[in-house]
């Protein structure tokens, strides 16, 4: 039985999507978390920003953070599938462990649900 753990990825979503498109794109990979046993606790979606520099001519991203528990072999799964995605530029996994970690990674999950919920 593999144990769960407490991750956030941040994804940036190409700034050329549509809303539709870029709606989209996030609940695929809320999908792929969910398909692989993860369970999705908070999404922060913290709109267009400029990037820090020019990834694929493109000068701004959509950035979201999405905070889950899954098993680690989930985590295999869900890069592989960033990676395939032409629409997302960047993508970075943090993995929560120790107990002021996880007591961090809550904090950060409450703090998004409540600007999920204005």
């Amino acid at each position: 039985m593999a144990r769960i753990r407490h991750y956030e990825t941040m994804f940036i979503v190409k700034p050329t999507l549509t809303e539709e498109e870029t709606q989209a794109q996030i609940e695929l990979v809320k999908e792929t978390i969910e398909k692989n046993g993860g369970e999705i606790k908070a999404i922060d979606d913290m709109g267009s920003r400029k990037l820090a520099y020019e990834i694929q001519k493109n000068k701004r991203g959509y950035y979201y953070v999405c905070y889950f528990t899954a098993p680690t072999e989930a985590i295999l799964e869900i890069e592989r599938n960033y990676r395939i995605n032409e629409n997302i530029l960047r993508f970075i996994f943090i993995k929560s462990e120790s107990k002021k970690e996880i007591a961090h990674w809550t904090k950060l999950c409450e703090a998004a649900a409540k600007k999920a919920a204005k």
